[in-house]
């Protein structure tokens, strides 16, 4: 009687496991993603990877900059552009002579479709485990659906994903002796952010600074806001914390933002010294620091 009733209560779990399983897959299929329109061309026009400095590669398109850290435990990938942008990455990986299938960390700057909407298909693909800023998880975990601004506002603007990892300032991801800092940077999204971490190529050791450029998207007062509530006392700290960053070489999100395309040409010979500017950073999160003590003098 008790081994009937054992079985009797196996076939019960497995029968709820199936329609719990059933009931997911359908809430799945029910999220209707809707990608904002892209007026920029800049974003879907492809660009030939290239190797930035040591293990660092750029395989992203010609403005949504995305990173490919290559390790002998695996890769990193940071950033994957807009949903479109998933068979670009993994052709330019592989024309780089690695494999797709060895991405095995995924990262990202910040939840916009921008930058995360092929993440989902890549974590897919290659089983990679996802780790982002724990600020941004809700968002990510919606597709950008409760984004504060109006990325969110016409729905799912991306493929749900959730993260394998969340992470706080200062933590630390490493794989195949390449270790990263996450530096919490937020108010572009809550949980932006930037990575450092040390490189070596043939001759040199660089430390490298892919960072999240703390532009303002918000055309609204930043006290009308309810879903942010903190977000000018964010870009304040996020401004105070980028300038006391130490790095030799900076990169970030977008291509534009650090002028990639007046310091590399497609086809041109290694040269990881172009990308030292500190100049260029410090003037470039000077000027956005402008613009955002004008909007806060504004919103009075």
């Amino acid at each position: 009687m008790n081994s009937e009733m054992s079985q009797t209560s196996f076939k019960i779990r497995i029968l709820v496991t199936c329609l719990l399983s059933i009931a997911q897959l359908t809430m799945a299929q029910q999220v209707q993603v809707t990608e904002p329109p892209i007026t920029n061309q800049d974003w879907v026009k492809p660009y030939p990877p290239f190797r930035i400095v040591g293990n660092l590669y750029y395989v992203g398109t010609y403005d949504l900059a995305c990173y490919l850290i290559v390790t002998p435990q695996g890769n990193i990938l940071i950033n994957t552009g807009l949903a479109s942008s998933a068979p670009m990455i993994e052709a330019s990986i592989k024309a780089l002579g690695f494999k797709f299938s060895d991405t095995k960390i995924l990262l990202t700057t910040q939840a916009h479709y921008d930058h995360v909407g092929a993440m989902a298909a890549i974590k897919k693909s290659t089983n990679a485990q996802l780790m982002i800023d724990e600020k941004d998880s809700p968002v990510m975990a919606d597709g950008g659906s409760s984004d504060y601004e109006l990325f969110g506002s016409t729905g799912s603007t991306y493929e749900p994903v959730k993260a394998d990892r969340l992470l706080k300032n200062g933590d630390k991801i490493t794989l195949g002796g390449t270790t990263l800092v996450m530096l919490h940077h937020p108010g572009h999204t809550k949980g932006s952010c930037s990575f450092l971490f040390d490189v070596k190529d043939e001759s040199k050791s660089y430390k490298v600074l892919i960072a999240n450029m703390p532009s303002i998207i918000t055309s609204k007062k930043f006290s009308d806001i309810p879903t942010y509530p903190g977000i000018a006392e964010d870009y304040t700290y996020t401004f105070d914390a980028m300038k006391k960053v130490h790095f030799d070489i900076w990169l970030s999100s977008h291509a534009s933002q650090f002028g990639m395309h007046s310091k590399h040409k497609p086809g041109e010979a290694y040269n990881p010294g172009v990308f030292i500017d500190r100049a260029g950073y410090d003037k470039a999160v000077g000027d956005l620091e402008d613009k955002f003590s004008k909007k806060k003098q504004a919103d009075k």
